[in-house]
């Protein structure tokens, strides 16, 4: 039987282990990066809560660098998956040399752009003269190394569609662990501070990317590297944006609340503000990327049964992901909830600093038990190939009701005002992605009822025959 046809008939509980887990190691591998550099910036000697605060207005830059990360990696895997579907495997091989091009070109781009105007930029994204200094100092070297951040990110996805997700997640590990060890090596033992967890940061991922073109290059990968697939395609660069477009756009608006958070942050709460919600994102990250990797998991098994269908089967696919998004969100909500200055602690221990982090992560967070329908419901509908609602649900928790909520709430509430601004926007969008998975949900009941009755008309006329 091969790995479609048990899509199909394989216990739901078993696929989803077997599909989530590859995806959830490498969704927590990609968190880890950015956590990591967090927790050894907040506990840099002498150099106090304002670094965390300057990494914080780094933010927007680094979501708009993985926005083209997405838009080359994502567009580039999903058309090498479609290309070999379509038994077009020599256009399928110089998508690999067209992504290193895209990387290459994109990168110089943003570092050039980045550079020349860093200064500007980091103001317009909320930094202050008093984290300016420590924002740039980080910023910098990230920007310098935008082209191995785009060439490991493009490059290892596409590793994936290549037939190797074993080895895709193994190369991110390896990455996620050297740059640990390179940050303990930068920060503390060589003193480069800030600097240095960018330094480990880069070094990591071109890493990453050597890695990756070896891969291409060694002659166990299915599809093979060549010199002449770097030549751009201009038809297979537009499939690729056309692809990668939906996901770009979804980091380029995350980028946008991002800096419109900062900003009334920053406002409301001054300089340490923005270092709580650094804190904040970074312990919520660790409990959200599990429910990313279950939703990139629970995928091809909602979307072939729903196509076959299978509806009972997809239906239980989407509930089994839930119970299991939920069963993590609630221990993690328990753990926020009941030990909340342990968490906070290994980020920072200025007092000021926790106090404020403490207090903006019970109320930031309070949701996050139920989020899961929002998250889960959204990934459903967009697995069953309902592109446009799916969009919508995603947009709706994160950009639709979330500015509005951090624009108008604060002037009521100050600070608190920007802390409530997530839960609300999370339990309005709740309510929504529940109605419409039940409208959803319930018309496959009417659709069961003609397929019963298609083939009960045709076996009566196969037995009149």
């Amino acid at each position: 039987m091969n790995s479609q046809q048990s899509i199909g008939t394989e216990s739901i509980y078993k696929l989803l282990i077997k599909y989530s887990i590859p995806a959830i190691i490498g969704m927590m591998v990609n968190a880890l990066y950015n956590v990591v550099d967090r927790i050894f910036i907040g506990n840099i000697p002498g150099v106090g809560p304002l670094a965390i605060t300057g990494l914080g207005v780094t933010m927007p830059v680094m979501t708009i660098i993985l926005a083209f990360g997405m838009l080359i990696g994502i567009g580039t895997t999903t058309s090498i998956s479609i290309k070999l579907g379509q038994g077009k495997k020599e256009e399928a091989q110089k998508l690999i040399g067209n992504a290193i091009t895209l990387s290459i070109l994109i990168g110089i781009i943003l570092t050039v752009i980045g550079i020349v105007f860093v200064d500007k930029i980091l103001m317009l994204f909320g930094a202050s003269e008093s984290t300016l200094f420590y924002a740039k100092e980080y910023i910098n070297i990230i920007l310098i190394g935008s082209v191995v951040n785009l060439l490991s990110f493009s490059l290892n996805h596409s590793i994936r569609a290549d037939g190797s997700p074993k080895i895709s997640a193994g190369i991110m590990i390896i990455g996620c662990l050297t740059n640990v060890v390179l940050d303990a090596l930068f920060i503390f033992m060589l003193g480069q501070g800030i600097k240095g967890a960018a330094l480990a940061t880069i070094t990591s991922q071109a890493l990453t990317a050597v890695l990756t073109m070896t891969y291409y290059m060694s002659g166990k990968s299915n599809l093979k590297f060549t010199k002449s697939s770097l030549k751009l395609d201009k038809r297979l660069a537009i499939g690729v944006f056309a692809i990668g477009i939906s996901p770009f756009a979804m980091q380029i608006a995350a980028s946008m609340v991002q800096v419109i958070s900062n900003h009334a942050l920053k406002a409301y709460g001054g300089d340490l503000a923005i270092g709580a919600m650094t804190t904040i994102s970074s312990i919520s990250m660790i409990f959200l990327m599990p429910i990313f990797g279950i939703n990139q998991g629970s995928q091809p098994i909602i979307g072939f049964n729903y196509g076959a269908k299978q509806y009972k089967r997809s239906k239980k696919a989407y509930i089994v992901s839930l119970c299991a998004a939920t069963t993590i969100l609630c221990i993690g909500s328990g753990i926020i909830q009941l030990f909340p200055e342990q968490i906070i602690g290994l980020f920072n221990k200025d007092e000021e600093l926790m106090k404020m982090s403490v207090e903006g992560i019970r109320v930031y967070l309070f949701m996050l038990p139920l989020v899961g329908i929002s998250i889960t419901g959204s990934n459903y509908v967009q697995s069953i190939g309902k592109a446009k609602v799916a969009m919508f649900l995603s947009l709706l928790r994160q950009v639709i009701l979330l500015i509005p909520a951090i624009i108008i709430l604060p002037r009521f509430f100050n600070l608190r005002g920007v802390w409530l601004a997530q839960p609300i926007a999370d339990f309005i969008a709740i309510i929504i992605t529940t109605i419409v998975i039940i409208i959803e949900m319930r018309s496959y009941n009417k659709e069961e009822i003609n397929i019963k009755t298609e083939f009960a008309i045709e076996r009566d006329s196969n037995e009149l025959i």
